[in-house]
């Protein structure tokens, strides 16, 4: 196979238009928004006189102006103007800051006849948006379809702000808010854990109802206490939903209780096999996460009719765990045809047939998921001896297609907040453009963002429309310098420390995670620190650490020490690269498993899939730069403890 080279996402067209610098129309204009608009907040109404004709042709300006109305919500003269551009702008997205400011202003003046102007149900989609529109409708008499949107408002299973109390006072003048109506939100935030939310609507109801909704209250909150008074109680009343709930939670948190627990609660409740079946299964669930051996006993005892999607799969991760290849071939044949034909379980029944001598059977079922592209078909090609190579797939090219999005009025804003590094405000742009394109213009729309080298957004949109395999287009290479160095100081493989960026941030620089983690390689300023000290680096601010020349280094140090911590064993430092070393070392097994199998069975499922992409983003790009099949034998080893003496890693 010839040897994949990158081609010009955009076409001969679109890169002479997109690529080339010199020739820039804009330039001027975008220097006069920038300038304008960091002193938009203090500007006088009259200064929008003097801007000039290329400024009001800008595409971004109508950003300039609803920043410059920004700065006058509090201006009653400046009503008239923020009521008109918000009407000419509708649901646009350089509006939809300004429209926030101005109902929350409304709002707080009760100014309700504009409020309801203002506001549009698709685009103000906040709890206190959607209430105060509720206010404005009391205080206006407008009350058709009232009582069943502010029910529909009232039964939120966490507590609501000030700003619903007036719908729901209205409500009570209606005597709509009835018993049955409170109880109904009390159980819809039981059902969401909202114990405490609950417990205040109970003091609103008779007696008789309340204690049903505390009881509930009682066995979220405290669910082995409550667990415990309930066997030693066994006439006491229970409602079975709630028995379960508070069951399933007590497992969760102490699965070896809940198997201790599991006969005594049992013979108090008086379960038979058939009602005993839900309990057994939560007990099955919360012990396979933590490879407990009892895990297989439990699953035992559950009905074929109460096992979900979520139970099928753990019963065969813990007959994996055990080595029980009979066990696991059953667990799969017992699944529902859609989940079985899932890659992941084709690929375990293939196992399992080999394991038990069924070979014929093991290698049609290895064949049949070599062709799909990811974590297991590359693990198929393996078991059968074979080097494995991606199908590359690249995306449908028009020109003419392109032509056409690349003038589409959202999207040359989404370039010009790009080029403004307003990247907030261009992911807004670009979303709301792309949703309103036809599919083949959408397609095209992938190319633009990679030729913008915007690659964070060309891989979502891709991957909306199910395009995995335009490798060239999809795993770009956009940091070489700073990986390449930072490979040749931490003895990584670049494809790896690429595959770490991709998975982590989509190649965005400045990304920050709700956790506080930064940068290409999302790393916590603790863990950046720790490993800079470790490595005789200069400590990090948290400015450097949005620098790839700052964050690929220590990214890829910190990953060097995991991978020597875990004894070279690179599944396991890739899952505590996710979930932290910590983690990662409770995961191991005690005897040596095969590293699939213990993979399958890391209990978060955001790191199970973590680390079977990195491992599967490594295989792409070493692909790409060989162009030459890859032999992937050595993901077919084992996972082993490590030494007790082994050292703590940076982010401990």
């Amino acid at each position: 196979m010839p040897r994949p080279t990158f081609r010009c996402a955009l076409g001969l067209l679109a890169c002479t238009l997109l690529g080339t610098a010199q020739a820039d129309p804009r330039a001027a204009a975008r220097h006069e928004f920038q300038d304008a608009y960091r002193r938009a907040a203090e500007a006088p109404p009259e200064v929008a006189d003097q801007d000039s004709a290329a400024l009001r042709a800008y595409p971004l300006y109508p950003y300039l102006q609803a920043s410059r109305l920004q700065g006058r919500l509090e201006d009653p003269a400046a009503a008239a103007d923020i009521q008109a551009f918000l009407q000419a702008q509708g649901s646009a997205p350089a509006a939809r800051s300004l429209r926030r400011g101005w109902l929350m202003a409304l709002a707080q003046r009760k100014a309700w006849e504009p409020y309801l102007a203002a506001y549009r149900e698709d685009v103000d989609d906040t709890t206190a948006a959607r209430c105060n529109a509720l206010a404005a409708r009391v205080a206006l008499g407008r009350h058709e379809g009232l009582a069943e949107d502010a029910t529909a408002a009232y039964l939120n299973p966490r507590s609501l702000p000030p700003a619903c109390d007036p719908a729901f006072d209205w409500l009570r003048t209606q005597d709509l808010m009835s018993p049955d109506l409170i109880e109904r939100r009390a159980r819809v935030a039981l059902g969401a854990g909202e114990a405490g939310l609950a417990r205040f609507l109970a003091r609103s109801l008779p007696e008789s109802r309340a204690a049903a909704i505390v009881q509930w209250a009682e066995l979220v909150e405290r669910p082995q206490a409550a667990i415990d008074a309930l066997i030693a109680e066994p006439t006491r009343a229970v409602e079975a939903d709630a028995l379960l709930d508070g069951w399933r939670r007590h497992a969760r948190s102490d699965a070896e209780g809940a198997a201790t627990r599991y006969p005594a609660l049992v013979q108090a409740r008086a379960l038979d096999a058939r009602s005993a079946s839900p309990y057994a299964l939560a007990v099955a669930q919360a012990l396979s996460w933590s490879r407990h051996p009892r895990a297989l006993e439990f699953f035992a005892l559950g009905q074929p009719g109460d096992f979900d999607e979520r139970a099928h799969e753990w019963h065969v991760r813990a007959a994996l765990w055990a080595a029980d290849w009979a066990r696991a071939a059953q667990a799969i044949a017992a699944m529902p045809e859609a989940l079985r034909n899932q890659n992941r379980w084709r690929y375990w029944a293939a196992r399992a047939a080999e394991q038990l001598g069924e070979r014929d059977a093991a290698r049609a079922g290895y064949a049949s998921v070599v062709p799909t592209d990811n974590w297991y078909a590359a693990l198929a090609a393996a078991r059968m001896g074979q080097r494995f190579s991606p199908t590359l797939e690249p995306l449908p090219r028009s020109d003419a297609e392109l032509a056409r999005v690349t003038a589409e009025p959202g999207l040359v804003r989404a370039r010009e907040l790009l080029l403004c590094g307003m990247q907030g405000e261009a992911t807004a742009e670009w979303r709301a453009a792309f949703d309103a394109l036809p599919p083949a213009q959408q397609v095209q729309a992938v190319r633009l963002a990679s030729g913008w080298e915007w690659h964070l957004q060309a891989i979502a949109a891709a991957a909306r429309l199910g395009f995995f395999n335009d490798y060239e287009l999809l795993y770009p290479r956009p940091y070489d310098s700073e990986v390449r160095r930072a490979a040749d100081s931490t003895r990584l493989p670049p494809s790896l420390i690429y595959a770490v960026i991709r998975q982590e941030s989509l190649y965005r620089a400045d990304a920050a995670s709700s956790a506080g983690a930064l940068g290409l390689m999302q790393l916590l300023p603790s863990t950046a620190t720790a490993t800079a000290r470790k490595a005789g680096m200069a400590a990090p601010s948290r400015g450097d650490l949005l620098l790839p020349s700052v964050n690929v280094p220590l990214g890829s140090a910190f990953l060097r020490d995991l991978v020597d911590r875990a004894g070279g064993q690179q599944p396991v430092a890739v899952a505590g690269y996710n979930a932290g070393p910590a983690a990662a070392r409770r995961w191991l097994p005690a005897a040596p498993l095969v590293t699939d199998g213990w993979v399958e069975n890391i209990p978060f499922n955001e790191t199970r899939a973590y680390v079977q992409r990195v491992h599967w983003h490594q295989l792409v790009f070493d692909w790409l730069a060989s162009g030459r099949p890859r032999d992937v034998s050595g993901w077919l080893g084992t996972v082993r403890a490590l030494a007790p003496e082994a050292t703590q890693a940076p982010s401990e």
